[in-house]
């Protein structure tokens, strides 16, 4: 196994183990935590490889994805009960699974010959989108809604990781280098609270003054 594959399932046990935990809270039988777990651990890989036109998808050319994503399920089946704080541990497992994945999803594209740009995108979806499945199939508040920096996050550990193997520094530092900026960007947002800028959206306008603006007719 290389180091490379060594993240990569890595980065499917985590992200696997918060789709576990999210079944946890919607106490989903063993059957429920196996399907969203996988889903999770695999889902925004899928999608990149259909991005990508690289199909069959990871978990079809690889079934040892899906092994591990029901370890996770089992494990956390088994334990769940006796965490106080799931949705914490869910958050924090979730920023570890992002920072791995913005890396291999960036590593896989260049693997595969696309330039530097398409690379990041990849490493941005395959970092995001198993989370936003999770998040919609549990019918819960997806993640990238919350206010602290999450897809920032993401996208500076894939820019980091392309930007290093452009200069030609080793796979392994790369990898680590760009896993640590986005767990970083994510744990302190998760800590501190850190987040960008929100929009401050324009005030509406009111019931007189679309009648003045004939929008709206007056009666």
């Amino acid at each position: 196994m290389t180091f490379i594959d060594f993240i990569d399932y890595a980065g499917v046990f985590v992200f696997a183990a918060t789709g576990a935990l999210a079944a946890s809270r919607c106490r989903l039988d063993i059957i429920g935590f196996i399907f969203l777990a996988n889903m999770t651990a695999v889902g925004g890989g899928a999608l990149r490889d259909l991005m990508l036109g690289n199909t069959p998808v990871n978990w079809v050319r690889e079934p040892l994805y899906l092994l591990i994503g029901t370890s996770a399920a089992v494990l956390v089946y088994f334990t769940a009960h006796r965490v106080e704080s799931r949705y914490r541990i869910l958050l924090w497992l979730d920023a570890i699974g992002m920072a791995m994945f913005s890396v291999m999803g960036a590593e896989k594209a260049l693997h595969l010959g696309f330039n530097a740009w398409v690379a990041i995108v990849a490493g941005v979806f395959t970092a995001t989108m198993g989370g936003v499945l999770r998040d919609v199939v549990a019918g819960q508040p997806s993640v990238l809604m919350r206010r602290e920096i999450y897809i920032s996050a993401a996208l500076a550990g894939s820019c980091t990781f392309v930007a290093l193997n452009a200069l030609g520094v080793p796979i392994t530092f790369s990898v680590l280098a760009g896993t640590g900026i986005a767990f970083l960007i994510r744990g302190g947002a998760l800590y501190y609270g850190w987040m960008l800028p929100a929009h401050k959206a324009r005030r509406g306008r009111t019931e007189e003054e679309l009648k003045r603006d004939g929008i709206v007719r007056s009666e």
